[in-house]
């Protein structure tokens, strides 16, 4: 059996419970899958300071989480804190973000992302060229609503994200769409039918990612840049975030 931690890492409730319930719908049956909530923090990850704040949220709850776990999944598209993640972990971390891009590349030449929330179009540019793949982009188009809009009422936001999707591929030559957001988790199974190219869910990207990861039991890097980092004192952070870093 695989035990995966999917780590929200805003504050609202809500959005870890239908990011569990959609990752669900595409694990495994013998995967085991359970749940954090951010500590502390914006309600929904709309800003660059509220992308900073969830990349600390994210570090505090992994750290003090007490399960088992097989492998980690970021549950935000956009991955705050994913390096670090990856850092201070013994098993793997998957991001959101991370596995659609990669596996867009897999399905096809060019991809493009749609999302919720106008800020994200520079910070997901921005976060596509720091993984090398700004030749594969096609575009990133955003709707006015932000995520926790479209997850509060998702029938609302469908024909704005539908058209959003379609416009990827006729007028920006997408070959896959990504639809992004934890917000806008399950949905791309209810547009499908409405785009002429593939179009994927974040959470079944990251999740089929964090399972085949875990089976192969890959070790913990001991040199290089994701090596567990030297113990640093630390002030003020929680306990276990505060015993992770090293701090006696």
């Amino acid at each position: 059996m695989v035990e995966i931690l999917l780590i929200n890492p805003n504050t609202t409730a809500s959005i870890t419970d239908l990011v569990l319930k959609t990752a669900q719908q595409f694990a495994s049956k013998d995967t085991l899958l359970r749940a954090a909530t951010g500590a502390f923090g914006p309600r929904y990850i709309a800003s660059r300071a509220a992308y900073a704040i969830a990349g600390h949220a994210a570090l505090d709850a992994f750290a003090n989480d007490k399960g088992r776990k097989d492998a980690v999944v970021l549950a935000c598209f956009g991955d705050p804190g994913l390096a670090a993640l990856k850092e201070v972990s013994k098993v793997p971390v998957v991001g959101m973000a991370d596995a659609s891009v990669l596996q867009a590349c897999a399905l096809g030449g060019r991809f493009s992302i749609v999302t919720g929330g106008e800020r994200w179009k520079s910070m997901l540019e921005e976060f596509v060229a720091s993984r090398g793949l700004t030749s594969r982009l096609a575009s990133v188009r955003t709707v006015a609503p932000t995520g926790a809009d479209i997850a509060r009422n998702p029938k609302a936001a469908m024909a704005l994200l539908a058209k959003g999707c379609k416009a990827c591929v006729r007028e920006d030559g997408a070959d896959v769409v990504i639809l992004g957001g934890a917000g806008l988790a399950g949905l791309a199974a209810k547009l499908m039918g409405m785009v002429d190219a593939p179009l994927l869910d974040g959470v079944a990207c990251a999740i089929s990612m964090a399972e085949g990861l875990a089976q192969q039991k890959p070790t913990k890097a001991a040199a290089g840049i994701l090596a567990a980092p030297a113990p640093v004192p630390s002030v003020n952070l929680s306990k276990g975030l505060s015993k992770l870093l090293g701090s006696p």
